[in-house]
């Protein structure tokens, strides 16, 4: 789950640096949400304490569905390859996917 993480991680970076001058909210951003993804599942899988690590992979998770939101909104305006957008997708939809079944197996 981790290596996903970090292959979005890659590709939001690739998003980002296609983006047009003006769009620094969106860039700032989704870098963020993107890098919060793979240090949350890190601290996660790093803690002992079930409840902490349930609470750090669904601060993961959430982190992942706004990135899915900032695609979206990169989509609409037309700032991004279709192409990027459905890898980003598949990428998040897996994450997510990963995520709420570590979640659930916490409890």
């Amino acid at each position: 789950m981790y290596q996903v993480a970090i292959e979005f991680v890659i590709l939001s970076d690739e998003v980002i640096e296609n983006l047009p001058r003006g769009r620094g909210y969106l860039s700032d951003q989704l870098q963020r949400a993107a890098l919060s993804i793979s240090l949350n599942i890190a601290e996660g899988a790093g803690e002992y304490a079930i409840d902490e690590k349930a609470r750090f992979y669904r601060m993961a998770k959430r982190s992942a569905t706004e990135c899915a939101g900032i695609l979206e909104v990169c989509q609409r305006l037309q700032l991004i390859e279709e192409g990027r957008y459905i890898k980003g997708r598949e990428l998040l939809l897996g994450i997510v996917s990963m995520l709420v079944k570590m979640t659930q197996k916490q409890h």
